[in-house]
């Protein structure tokens, strides 16, 4: 995750507050999506960015995720996301970040 993608969280974080701020990822590999989720959850774990030694705490997801999909528009999913499903693994790809969350997350949606 860059790091003006870092600060964008943090701010947003600070601004509205951690319970109130959750992350979706759209990451097309399980290993960068579980560095992003624990960036934005248990700070950076390169400790380059904004977010490093910060731990936030945001509840994180991917899109692929069955929680976020079920809250997306059948016709916006269809024309936006259905042909990368095809073409990666989403329960891969929700898993990974999923176990991050589990892990580091201090709040729920």
């Amino acid at each position: 995750m860059d790091l003006q993608n870092q600060q964008r969280i943090k701010d947003a974080a600070e601004k509205f507050g951690a319970e109130n701020v959750v992350v979706i990822l759209g990451s097309s590999d399980a290993e960068g999506a579980e560095i992003y989720a624990e960036t934005v959850s248990n700070g950076d774990p390169t400790y380059a960015g904004p977010l490093a030694g910060v731990s936030l705490g945001l509840p994180v997801y991917h899109i692929f995720d069955g929680d976020i999909r079920n809250e997306c528009d059948p016709a916006a999913w269809e024309e936006q996301i259905s042909m990368m499903e095809m073409v990666l693994d989403p329960d891969a790809l929700a898993a990974a970040v999923k176990g991050i969350r589990d892990q580091f997350s201090k709040h729920s949606v």
